[in-house]
């Protein structure tokens, strides 16, 4: 665990170094913008540039602005991986973030600046443009520059797993130990897949999977990599879904991920393509909105919902014997089970016989008012509750019992990947499928979560919603 805590901690003190010149830069580059604006004329009323740099307003915006920047930098997903950043993806999302707050400065303190000469005031949006971008630029790159030569010299490594223990396994490690400019893998040992035959001779370890929780700790691991030997997607996928609860990177070589047919996204690691598994298509600005909106809606809705939530409550308490609330064990991000909460909208111990049952048309199990909660879809808004606390999101895959999980897997290799992302109140299969009667309707509704993972977007989750709430006006919840 030692080493896993010094990686941590050297991520963390990286963090903070893009943190603190971030902040840095852009104190100085608004400092600099306000000694720029006094001297071009754009403002009026302060006879010397001292006492207009001392003024109440400057100082106010010196502290206002640059912390504005931060939230836009956040929001970015800049500090959200710290290692092997993209020159490219760093230089976009750099001018991105100043084009943002060039704008937001723009409108809330600059519009009001009257020079008279049109040209002069595109002058000065450009000017303040280039400072934001230039200087908060330089000492990124300078940080990102000096990590990745720790990287390439050895002097930063990543203890690494490889999944798998046959000959293709043993040649992908080798040709990483082998590159004269290291990619950061420190291979600690390989894992075997079941129906592999691993490789003898082989000079490092060889786990097996019950085992790989204990060695992940143990030796720190950091990333793992899923070499298999075999053409046999669903043991690849059996053994791929036992490591999404580690919550490490799962990364795959884009050839073998083709044969899952889903669209690959490349991770080009110092010219060793890779496909992370271990997180969804979704750029890092837009899983930061999302999760923002997922909190903000949570609590607003649990807010104004609250006379619709007891009114519920006293019916189902007034009209069934039971429980208000319904929790169930589901699995959620990153294999991680959890209770959802719904309304209770089925008699009492439903499941006696101890076997999970899906519903069916007429399910004699439901109540009267279960069923006009099913309906309009009433039973699922607790779940806000969920979304709040990070277990579940407004827009995701649907969540399943790990009895379903452990049927459909075999059926949809692919299915594993769904533990990419946080689980949904609604989804695309809800939408467009509905709910499932048995595992083969599971299965052609895991197909549209699937094309969901693919194409995640804030886009496509507002016209999830948009759909979501028109099939709930309609009552076309069941």
């Amino acid at each position: 665990m030692k080493i896993r805590l010094d990686i941590n901690n050297k991520a963390h003190r990286q963090r903070i170094k893009y943190v603190v010149g971030d902040f840095l830069m852009s104190n100085v580059a608004w400092f600099i913008y306000n000694i720029v604006r006094y001297q071009m004329g754009t403002v009026v009323g302060w006879p010397y540039l001292e006492s207009y740099l001392k003024s109440d307003m400057v100082i106010a915006g010196q502290i206002f602005f640059p912390l504005m920047m931060m939230v836009t930098y956040i929001f970015s997903g800049y500090y959200n991986n710290v290692y092997r950043k993209s020159r490219v993806q760093e230089l976009l999302t750099t001018a991105a973030s100043a084009t943002i707050n060039t704008l937001l400065i723009f409108f809330l303190a600059l519009i009001n600046d009257v020079v008279g000469v049109r040209g002069s005031d595109y002058e000065m949006i450009l000017i303040l443009w280039a400072l934001l971008f230039g200087l908060v630029y330089l000492v990124r790159f300078i940080i990102t520059h000096s990590a990745i030569n720790q990287i390439k010299t050895r002097k930063w490594t990543f203890p690494t797993l490889i999944i798998g223990s046959g000959s293709a396994a043993l040649s992908f490690a080798n040709k990483l130990n082998s590159r004269r400019r290291s990619s950061g893998h420190d291979i600690k040992g390989f894992v075997n897949i079941p129906g592999e035959n691993p490789v003898k001779g082989n000079p490092l370890p060889c786990y097996d999977l019950d085992e790989l929780k204990e060695v992940c700790a143990r030796e720190g691991i950091w990333e793992l990599i899923v070499v298999p030997s075999r053409d046999d997607t669903v043991q690849t996928m059996s053994a791929i879904n036992k490591l999404f609860d580690l919550g490490l990177p799962i990364m795959i070589s884009p050839e073998y991920f083709n044969k899952m047919q889903t669209p690959v996204t490349i991770s080009d690691i110092y010219g060793e393509p890779l496909v992370n598994i271990s997180r969804s298509s979704m750029s890092d600005s837009g899983k930061n909105i999302k999760r923002a909106i997922d909190v903000l809606v949570s609590i607003i809705a649990l807010i104004l919902l609250t006379p619709l939530y007891i009114i519920v409550a006293l019916i189902i308490k007034l009209t069934s014997p039971g429980p208000i609330f319904y929790k169930q064990e589901r699995i959620g991000l990153h294999n991680k089970p959890f209770h959802i909460i719904k309304f209770r909208s089925m008699v009492q111990n439903a499941e006696s016989t101890g076997k999970p049952q899906l519903t069916t048309d007429n399910d004699p199990r439901i109540t009267p008012f279960g069923r006009f909660m099913r309906k309009y879809r009433i039973d699922e808004l607790p779940q806000f509750w969920n979304v709040l606390k990070g277990e579940m999101s407004i827009v995701g895959p649907r969540p399943e019992r790990q009895y379903y999980i452990d049927q459909i897997t075999p059926l949809v290799p692919a299915y594993s990947l769904l533990r990419q992302v946080r689980p949904g109140i609604t989804s695309m299969g809800m939408v467009k499928y509905g709910y499932a009667k048995d595992v083969d309707e599971m299965v052609e509704r895991v197909k549209y979560d699937l094309m969901y993972l693919n194409n995640m977007s804030l886009l496509n989750d507002i016209k999830i919603l948009i759909y979501t709430i028109k099939i709930v006006f309609a009552g076309r919840g069941m």
